[in-house]
């Protein structure tokens, strides 16, 4: 397959289409690992985040940004 660059702002993007994510199994929110050989350019799916570590996540943001008003609750 043939593509072509396609300008995004002050960039470039290389569009992937739906089916060829379908195909891999990436999910557009997924993180993606980009290597190169200085000459090939490898795009492969990148560690998935599980809920679990979604939930952590926002549970240590939620803590550090309100612990005084949970500190005061707990008294």
């Amino acid at each position: 397959m043939i593509k072509n660059l396609t300008k995004h702002g002050n960039s470039w993007a290389l569009v992937i289409d739906k089916p060829i994510l379908e195909l891999l199994k990436i999910d557009p929110e997924q993180p993606l690992e980009i290597t190169t050989d200085g000459r090939t350019l490898v795009v492969a799916p990148g560690p998935q985040t599980t809920h679990k570590q979604k939930v952590r996540a926002a549970r240590a943001k939620v803590n550090q940004k309100h612990s005084a008003a949970f500190k005061k609750l707990a008294e």
